[in-house]
C-alpha cells in the first residue's frame, strides 16, 4: 500500500469512533418555530417578461433579478420523492448523517486512496451550501456532519427539504428552486410537470454537467439514473417509468440577442421603475428583425476577430424612416462581457462627423460645387497659442469642391468651413439631428467629442430619409398581461432638415465609397445606391464607418475598451467599413435596389468640377452636379470659353484666414491622398 493511500486510510479510521458519537446522540423530532426563509416569498402569480422581435418570433426573457422562497407546498410531491430518491435515499431515517452512506464512501475512498465520494445527505449538503466550503477534508466533513445532526434536532424534515430547494445550486447562475423553474422552463415551481422535475432533480449532483441547458448525454443519463432510483424505490410503477421515458421533458430555449435585450431591460425600468423586472407579466414587441440581428451578431464577432481578438466592437442598424432598431450588438461575446457599446460607450467619433458639417454648410447657403482652398491656417487658441490642423501626411491638394473634400475626407477644408458657418450654428444644427454637442473648438470639424454609435447613427437618418428625422426606438408595443392591454409606441418622426440638403448631401457621401476613404466599397455601392462615411481618430484609437440605403443606415465601431493605438492601417476605411459591407451586402440580399428619392426642390446641371461653374463648350472636364434649386450656378466657366466672371463663391459670404504657407505645385484636381481621419 502507498504512503498517501494508508494515510488516507487511517485518517478516515481516525473518524469512525466521532461518527460513532454523533449517530448515538439522541435527536428528537422538532419543527422549529421561527421563519427560516431567507428571502421574499415568490408571488404566485408571477410571470416573465417576454420580448419577441417585429415578426412577433420569440427571442427571450426577462427573468426577476432577485432571489425568491417558495414554500414546500408549492414545491411539487414528485420532485420532492425524485430528489430524495436520487440523492438521499434514507433522507426519512436518518438524523442527518447515514452511516451506511458513510461506509460506502469510506470504501471508495480507500480503493482510491483519497477522499473523493462524500456519501452525503440532503441536510449533509444544505449545511455545506449555507456554511462551508466544497473543500474535501476530514474536518470539514466532521463539522458538516456535526451541523447536519444539529439542524435535525431543530427542524423538522420537511423544513429541511423546504430550506435545500431554495438553497441548493441549479446551474447558469441559477440559485433555488425559484429561479431553476423560471430558468429552464418559464414556470413557477408549482406548476412543473413530472418529467421537469426529473430533470430539476438531477442537477444538484453536478450542475454544470447534468442542468437542462447542458449536453444532451449526460443530462439523458442522469435522467435516466433518477428514474431508476425511484422505480427501485416503488415511488414510481415500471409503467410510470416508461411513460416518462417516452416522453421527456424539454427546457425552454436560451435566450437570444442579448445585447439587444439588455437594452430593453433598460427601456422598460426607465417606463415602469426597477420593479417592473420583478413584477414581470409584460410581452414586448420590439424593433428587431431576429435574423438581422442574428447576422450582425455573427458579422461583427468575425469582423473583429479576423483583425485582433483582443479587441471590442459595436454595430447598430436602423431604418431611417421610423427609427426602428433592426439590430444592435455591443460587444463581440456578451457572455465574456456584457457592456454594451452600442447604447454605451462614449467614443470620439473622428472624421464621421463631418456629413453634419457639410450639411449644415449646405443649409447655409454653400453648395457641393463649392471651392475652398487647403493651405493650413493657425487659429488663436488663448495664451499666445495657437492651432493650425493638418492633413493626412501634411499633405496639401490646393482648391477642392466640398464633394473632393467630403469624399477625401480633408481635415483643413472642413475646418474652414466649420470656421464659416461658426461653431454655435453647427452644435444648433447637430442638434436638430440629433446629436447633442458642447464643445465650442474648431475641434468639433474632426470629431472630438465623445459620442455613442447609437447617437451619430441615428444623426445619419435624416440624410437618409429626405430630411425626417425618427427618434430610435426598440420597443414597438407592449402588452400588459394582468390588465389585458396594449401599450402602442408610435415612431417620434420630426422635419429637420430640407429634403434638398439631405439629398445633395447623400450624393456627394456617395463619392466616399467610390473614390474616396471608403472606395473598398465600391463594389456594394455599384450594386445598391448607397452612402456612408468613415472616421478614424487621432493615433488610430477608434475606426467608424457609418452608411446607408434608403431602407437601412448601419454603423460599426471597432476599438479597445482602454482606448489606445491600433497602428499605423487601424482606418475606418480599412476596419470598421468592410464589416459594414459584409453586413449590409448579406441583410440587403433579395431586397430591391432602391434609388435615393430626388426631391423636386434639386435640380442636376452639366459643370466644369474643376472651377463650379456651368460647363462651357470647351471645357476638358464636365460632370453633372446636384444643387437646391434656386443655389446652381448660373454663369459659365469663364476658364475654357465662358463669359468672364466673378470666381464662383457661396452663396453666403466667406472671409477666409490668410494662407501661410504656399500650395504645392503639384496639385492635381483628383488627389490620391487621404486625411489621417478617414
Amino acid at each position: 500500500m502507498s504512503y498517501h493511500r494508508f494515510f488516507a486510510v487511517k485518517q478516515m479510521l481516525a473518524a469512525l469512533p466521532l461518527l460513532a458519537l454523533m449517530l448515538l446522540a439522541p435527536v428528537p423530532a422538532a419543527q422549529a418555530r421561527e421563519s427560516f426563509a431567507t428571502y421574499p416569498t415568490l408571488s404566485p402569480g408571477y410571470s416573465s417578461i417576454k420580448i419577441f422581435d417585429n415578426q412577433s418570433r420569440f427571442v427571450a426573457r426577462i427573468l426577476p433579478a432577485k432571489r425568491y422562497w417558495v414554500p414546500i407546498d408549492r414545491i411539487p410531491v414528485f420532485l420532492q420523492k425524485a430528489l430524495v430518491a436520487i440523492e438521499d435515499s434514507r433522507f426519512y431515517d436518518h438524523q442527518g448523517i447515514d452511516i451506511r452512506g458513510i461506509a460506502r464512501a469510506l470504501v471508495k475512498d480507500v480503493v482510491k486512496g483519497r477522499l473523493v465520494e462524500g456519501g452525503s445527505t440532503i441536510t449533509q449538503q444544505l449545511i455545506k451550501n449555507k456554511y462551508l466550503t466544497s473543500e474535501k477534508t476530514l474536518d470539514r466533513k466532521v463539522k458538516e456532519g456535526m451541523l447536519a445532526m444539529e439542524y435535525e434536532r431543530k427542524y423538522s424534515k420537511k423544513q429541511i427539504l423546504e430550506m435545500y430547494f431554495n438553497q441548493i445550486y441549479y446551474g447558469n447562475g441559477a440559485w433555488g428552486i425559484a429561479q431553476a423553474a423560471h430558468l429552464y422552463f418559464d414556470k413557477n415551481p408549482e406548476d412543473l410537470t413530472d418529467a421537469e422535475c426529473l430533470l430539476l432533480a438531477g442537477v444538484p449532483k453536478s450542475p454544470a454537467l447534468y442542468n437542462p441547458f447542458g449536453k444532451k448525454a449526460p443530462v439523458n443519463q442522469r435522467r435516466a439514473l433518477v428514474l431508476k432510483r425511484m422505480l427501485e424505490l416503488k415511488m414510481i410503477t415500471p409503467k410510470q417509468k416508461q411513460r416518462l421515458t417516452d416522453h421527456p421533458a424539454t427546457a425552454i430555449k436560451a435566450g437570444q440577442a442579448p445585447s439587444y435585450v439588455a437594452h430593453i431591460r433598460h427601456k422598460l425600468i426607465e417606463r415602469y421603475g426597477s420593479k417592473i423586472i420583478e413584477q414581470g407579466g409584460l410581452d414586448v414587441i420590439s424593433a428587431m428583425d431576429l435574423n438581422l440581428q442574428k447576422l450582425a451578431e455573427r458579422t461583427l464577432r468575425a469582423g473583429v476577430k479576423k483583425i485582433s481578438p483582443k479587441l471590442q466592437g459595436a454595430l447598430i442598424s436602423l431604418d431611417p424612416n421610423t427609427g426602428d432598431v433592426l439590430a444592435a450588438v455591443g460587444g463581440v461575446d456578451f457572455s465574456k462581457n456584457s457592456y454594451n457599446r452600442a447604447f454605451s460607450a462614449k467614443r470620439q467619433p473622428g472624421s464621421s462627423i463631418k456629413p453634419l458639417i457639410y450639411a449644415a454648410a449646405l443649409e447655409n447657403g454653400y453648395t457641393s460645387s463649392s471651392i475652398l482652398n487647403d493651405t493650413p491656417v493657425a487659429y488663436a487658441r488663448g495664451k499666445n497659442r495657437s492651432w493650425k490642423p493638418q492633413n493626412y501626411e501634411r499633405k496639401l491638394y490646393g482648391d477642392l469642391s466640398l464633394r473632393q473634400a467630403l469624399a477625401y475626407s480633408n481635415n483643413v477644408i472642413t475646418v474652414k468651413l466649420l470656421d464659416a458657418i461658426g461653431v454655435p450654428n453647427f452644435l444648433s444644427f447637430a442638434g436638430k439631428m440629433g446629436l447633442s454637442l458642447h464643445g465650442q473648438g474648431l475641434s468639433q470639424a474632426l470629431g472630438t467629442e465623445e459620442v455613442t454609435l447609437n447617437e451619430l447613427v441615428s444623426a445619419y437618418t435624416p440624410l437618409a430619409a429626405g430630411g425626417s428625422r425618427a427618434e430610435p426606438r426598440t420597443i414597438i408595443r407592449i402588452y400588459e398581461r394582468n390588465r389585458s392591454a396594449w401599450t402602442e409606441m408610435p415612431p417620434v418622426i420630426t422635419p429637420v432638415l430640407s429634403p434638398a440638403t439631405a439629398y445633395v448631401t447623400t450624393q456627394m457621401l456617395r463619392d466616399s465609397m467610390v473614390y474616396g476613404t471608403a472606395k473598398s466599397l465600391k463594389k456594394f455601392s455599384q450594386e445598391r445606391p448607397s452612402a456612408g462615411k468613415t472616421g478614424t481618430t487621432d493615433d488610430y484609437r477608434d475606426a467608424w464607418f457609418v452608411g446607408y440605403t434608403p431602407q437601412m443606415v448601419t454603423g460599426v465601431w471597432v476599438g479597445h475598451d482602454k482606448p489606445k493605438p491600433g497602428g499605423k492601417g487601424f482606418t475606418g476605411g480599412a476596419v470598421a467599413a468592410p464589416i459594414w459591407g459584409r453586413f449590409m451586402s448579406s441583410a440587403m440580399a433579395g431586397k430591391p435596389a432602391a434609388d435615393f428619392p430626388k426631391p423636386d426642390t434639386v435640380i442636376s446641371v452639366s459643370i466644369d468640377p474643376a472651377t463650379g461653374y456651368l460647363a462651357a463648350p470647351d471645357c476638358p472636364s464636365k460632370g453633372e452636379e446636384v444643387y437646391a434649386l434656386g443655389h446652381e450656378p448660373t454663369e459659365y466657366c469663364p476658364t475654357h470659353g465662358g463669359v468672364p466672371a466673378e470666381p464662383l463663391s457661396p452663396d453666403v459670404p466667406m472671409e477666409l484666414p490668410a494662407p501661410d504657407a504656399p500650395i504645392q505645385d503639384q496639385y492635381q484636381q483628383q488627389p490620391a491622398g487621404r486625411d489621417t481621419r478617414q
